[in-house]
């Protein structure tokens, strides 16, 4: 498997892919206009040049004579390396003076005429400047071409292009530099966060700390630490599974040996029954402990909907569960026409709801009644006994786990209201209790969403 390049060496090698891209275009540019600079600077030397020819022409005895001027060469001799080219022609292309190599010039108006050709197997630049007489003696047009090769010219663009890259390419490198150093920078709170992880205890699920962090890495450690309390929640509730589990079945399995033992000696009807509750006992124990750690699983990774609690309740009721509890107790229901939506998960609020009736069932007084209320920004799902409810020191302790009183029934195994708890604390809810004059009740109270 091909190594993965860091961070920092990403961050390299975008940096430079820029300034190469950067370099290229400011080569290719300021060779162009160098090339351009130089040929308008280099083309009025020439024109210079030819200028001060042309108007060095006299006219003697009825033909054109030319006194080179010392000007114009001094002009050429601006570009000492190229060779030079001059030719002085009258009507019908007489030569006059100067070279007579084959430079084709090109037919013009009498204005100034820039070309480009060879010169003695070179490439050159010259210029045509026509001078018109007009006089008794001699009358036409005199043509003067000057020309040189572009030595100087190609010097002068090449030394612009250097000039402007040797200071960019200076400035790459100190980019660069920054550029590394900015990077291991930045990456300095993430290797702190390697370092805190690779130290971390297995079990260590605290969350990481964000101070003096930029806002970038805030986010991804808040995200980091949000799945490490979920799945702290996830291990704490398989602690206490498996703790609740070992201390809890130890005296029912224990319970029910001693009375197989008694009923292997004594097999009365009585033994028997008492074998039989309690093996019912420790079902309903085994339920109840599977039902707590479903709920606290489903609570951190099952999706959140909008549901509505009238339905929760409406489903309850209608699974006459409650008949095999309390065979012969009346269980009304009490909704409104109006939908009360919370975001939660259905199953969740379903073992809620239902560990609520149970919970009346076995410690209240009937009638008992399953209702919805939406009271401002809270909708409550509820339970109500006809009784006047626990006594206040072990109201305090409703929503505990294994929190049982003297009045409970053998069967009870005081993880009802525990499950219950877990689903509002899940769900950004809690449990209320409230004491009417028609009896006891008890709520699971959840924020309400919009319709």
């Amino acid at each position: 498997m091909a190594e993965v390049p860091t961070l920092a060496a990403r961050v390299l090698r975008a940096v430079l892919l820029i300034l190469l891209a950067g370099g290229v275009l400011v080569a290719v540019s300021t060779w162009v206009n160098g090339r351009a600079a130089a040929r308008q600077a280099y083309d009025r030397l020439l024109l210079g040049a030819a200028s001060d020819i042309a108007e060095s022409i006299r006219v003697q005895h009825g033909a054109p004579f030319v006194d080179l001027p010392v000007s114009a060469f001094e002009l050429l001799a601006q570009a000492p390396d190229d060779r030079i080219h001059y030719a002085v022609r009258g009507p019908g292309g007489q030569l006059i003076t100067g070279m007579d190599s084959a430079v084709p010039v090109p037919d013009a108006p009498r204005r100034p005429v820039y070309f480009d050709a060879r010169l003695q197997g070179e490439d050159a630049r010259f210029v045509r400047v026509t001078r018109l007489f007009a006089e008794r003696e001699f009358s036409g047009e005199v043509s003067v071409v000057v020309g040189q090769t572009v030595r100087a010219r190609r010097a002068m663009a090449l030394g612009l292009v250097t000039d402007a890259l040797a200071p960019m390419a200076l400035a790459g490198v100190a980019l660069l530099a920054m550029a590394w150093l900015v990077a291991r920078s930045a990456m300095r709170p993430l290797e702190a966060l390697s370092q805190d992880l690779a130290a971390r205890d297995p079990y260590d699920l605290t969350p990481m700390p964000v101070e003096g962090l930029p806002q970038e890495l805030r986010v991804m450690v808040g995200s980091v630490n949000h799945f490490m309390a979920r799945l702290d929640r996830q291990v704490e509730a398989m602690r206490n599974l498996i703790s609740d589990t070992a201390h809890q079945l130890r005296t029912p399995v224990a319970a029910i040996r001693v009375q197989a033992e008694g009923l292997q000696e004594d097999g009365t009807p009585r033994a028997l029954e008492r074998l039989l509750a309690r093996t019912r006992s420790l079902g309903a124990l085994l339920d109840q402990l599977l039902s707590r750690a479903l709920v606290t699983h489903r609570a951190d990774s099952a999706p959140r909907v909008a549901v509505d609690l009238r339905m929760v309740a409406l489903e309850i009721v209608d699974a006459r569960d409650h008949e095999l509890l309390a065979p012969g107790v009346e269980v009304r229901l009490e909704i409104g026409a109006d939908p009360v939506l919370v975001m939660a998960e259905e199953f969740s609020l379903g073992e809620a709801a239902k560990n609520l009736l149970s919970n009346a069932l076995k410690h209240g007084l009937p009638p008992v009644a399953v209702g919805v209320d939406r009271r401002g920004a809270e909708a409550w799902l509820w339970v109500m006994d006809s009784g006047s409810g626990p006594d206040p020191a072990i109201a305090a302790r409703l929503g505990e786990r294994f929190a049982r009183s003297a009045a409970s029934r053998e069967d009870s195994a005081g993880l009802g209201l525990s499950i219950v708890m877990a689903v509002a604390s899940a769900y950004g809810g809690r449990m209320a209790t409230e004491r009417r004059p028609e009896g006891f009740v008890m709520a699971l109270v959840l924020p309400v969403v919009a319709t």
